[in-house]
């Protein structure tokens, strides 16, 4: 999930059959019209953009699987993706997936307004493997706190840091031929969270009435198979305390023989980066390819 905007998903929330029916649900979980409030939402990561994002994956998901014939054999979600992996794996009702979704995203906002408010995550691609390691072989030595958030592909991560040496971090990663990209705030996925993971469980996910699920689901921190719910409760936790590393998601899907990766949701990013398409044949299904006429079959 990158930063989620009205005016790129609200046409098919409005108009796609499925997520029109998956809407009336999150508005009786809610209370509230979620197009409404995403509509409203200025914050581009707000609980309403949360939980639309999160409609969307799963309407373009049951659209892949109802239309297209996609039979998946496995499923997985980097970062905000578990959230509707988990609930397209059939460990929750798409009720309980809108409960979960919504109150993890106020218990993040809630921590983030008065903890590690100096914490930022900054997100770069073309680092030298060597000179990065120096880089942070430096940091270290100056006592410069960093953390890797998310590795997404050979020399794309993204790292957190104090934002008062953010400027600094963006200076030497130029110096190595390196390009900072977007800063994250609130920042994600670091050892520091371990309150924000203690909130989360005690305000959502240890009352989760999560089940084994039917698809097993990777872990996107490492790819490990989960197919319990005790697993799928620790990966959610994990989340918040863990970095994503996707290349070692993408081994653990190839292992099992996967070839085709369907990619159901607006993905900018994680289908897109050479650590997928170097793996496998690629569909995604987005919501501006879901108005187009199918002309293949696709499966996970």
């Amino acid at each position: 999930m990158g930063p989620t905007r009205f005016r790129e998903l609200g046409r098919f929330l409005l108009l796609d059959s499925r997520a029109k029916k998956l809407l009336a649900v999150a508005d009786e979980v809610l209370g509230h019209s979620l197009f409404d409030a995403f509509r409203q939402s200025e914050d581009e990561y707000a609980p309403a953009a949360q939980v639309a994002f999160m409609v969307v994956c799963t309407a373009l998901a049951e659209r892949a699987r109802e239309e297209l014939g996609a039979e998946p054999v496995v499923c997985t979600g980097a970062s905000f993706g578990e959230k509707p992996a988990v609930g397209f794996s059939g460990a929750l009702d798409f009720a309980d997936a809108v409960r979960m979704t919504a109150g993890l995203a106020r218990c993040t906002a809630e921590y983030f307004a008065r903890e590690h408010r100096d914490v930022v995550t900054q997100s770069f691609v073309r680092a030298p493997q060597g000179p990065l390691a120096e880089l942070f072989a430096d940091m270290d030595a100056r006592g410069a706190w960093h953390e890797v958030a998310c590795r997404l592909d050979e020399g794309f991560l993204m790292v957190s840091v104090h934002e008062g040496e953010l400027e600094r971090f963006q200076q030497d990663l130029r110096s190595i031929g390196a390009m900072p990209l977007y800063v994250m705030r609130p920042p994600m996925h670091s050892s520091l969270f371990t309150g924000l993971r203690e909130l989360a469980a005690r305000e959502v996910v240890d009352a989760l009435p999560l089940r084994d699920p039917d698809l097993p689901v990777l872990a996107d921190q490492d790819g490990t198979e989960l197919t319990t719910a005790d697993g799928l409760r620790h990966m959610l936790l994990d989340h918040f305390v863990r970095p994503v590393d996707w290349p070692a998601t993408l081994d653990a899907l190839r292992a099992r023989g996967v070839e085709r990766l369907l990619v159901a949701g607006p993905d900018a990013l994680f289908g897109r980066v050479r650590s997928a398409t170097s793996r496998f044949e690629v569909v995604p299904l987005s919501p501006d390819r879901a108005a187009r006429p199918a002309t293949a079959a696709a499966g996970a």
